[in-house]
């Protein structure tokens, strides 16, 4: 891989990829609204899109061709048909972000297949005409059915580090730290996550690994979210209360009515070794103090 286009990569684990592409001697190019600040200095190019514009990043991208292109910011059939329309020719690899939400609630650990956007009814729109996880499904049927590239599409289940800007674990730390209730109403509800620097990191792999279609990547480990608050307790030195419900604001996140976690053997195999969710989110918990 000497060059590739990153959509988005200027925050969370974006950030990452950047920065691992960078240390791999990689010719980047990052596409954004152009709205946020970046660190990169001149050690990248810059274009400035409409995600869900064609002629935009058509104008945008030119007669460049790239590598590998990685797509953090697809979220609807008709982004992802602009992809598959622009890149025609232009790539050798397309990476596409996508997600645990393609999957419904479980009580075993899902694999692949239990989503499989080949035969997916395609329903064409944009992002605000889906709920996130209905978009991500619709763009992977797109990608698996009308690309005429490779399409890798890495599942992440919540991504954590002291850097989400969307601060769903923090939520949890400072609802025990004010000594306030935090509303769960299924505590035993069994997640997987992955921590930014690996979502980062998986993304990278993805770009040159034998692997193609949907890989599921997280942490090798789950946890119970009543077994999260204990590390959350430890961590503070306070007892977490724990309720079944509460005003939205400070309803746990991750309070999902049932068990969400993935299969992870596909990645596995192609040689991806997850880190070890035990050994990181405790640490991160306290470094959320």
């Amino acid at each position: 891989m000497k060059t590739a286009l990153v959509f988005g990569g200027t925050r969370f684990f974006g950030k990452h990829l950047v920065k691992g592409l960078l240390e791999q001697g990689v010719d980047v190019t990052i596409a954004t609204r152009g709205q946020t600040q970046d660190e990169y200095g001149d050690r990248v190019r810059r274009l400035i899109v409409d995600r869900g514009n064609k002629e935009s990043i058509l104008a945008a991208v030119g007669d460049h061709s790239y590598d590998v292109v990685f797509d953090n910011i697809c979220y609807s059939s008709n982004e992802a048909q602009i992809a598959v329309e622009v890149f025609a020719g232009k790539v050798g690899r397309y990476v596409f972000t996508s997600t645990l939400s393609v999957y419904g609630l479980s009580e075993e650990p899902h694999g692949e297949a239990d989503y499989d956007g080949r035969q997916e009814p395609i329903k064409w729109g944009n992002a605000t005409d889906f709920t996130y996880n209905e978009g991500k499904r619709q763009a992977e049927a797109v990608f698996f059915q009308h690309a005429t590239f490779p399409v890798v599409a890495p599942r992440f289940p919540v991504v954590l580090g002291v850097d989400d800007y969307t601060k769903r674990l923090n939520l949890h730390v400072e609802r025990v730290q004010e000594g306030l209730p935090i509303g769960m109403p299924y505590p035993e509800s069994r997640q997987g996550f992955i921590n930014s620097s690996e979502a980062g990191k998986f993304l990278l792999w993805c770009a040159t690994a034998d692997i193609e279609g949907p890989v599921n990547a997280a942490a090798s480990g789950t946890v119970t979210l009543r077994e999260m608050m204990q590390w959350v307790e430890e961590a503070v030195g306070k007892q977490a209360s724990i309720v079944p419900d509460t005003a939205p604001e400070v309803r746990s996140p991750f309070g999902l009515p049932g068990s969400y976690y993935m299969n992870l053997e596909k990645a596995e195999r192609a040689g991806y070794e997850f880190s070890k969710l035990e050994e990181w989110l405790p640490q991160l918990i306290r470094e959320l103090l």
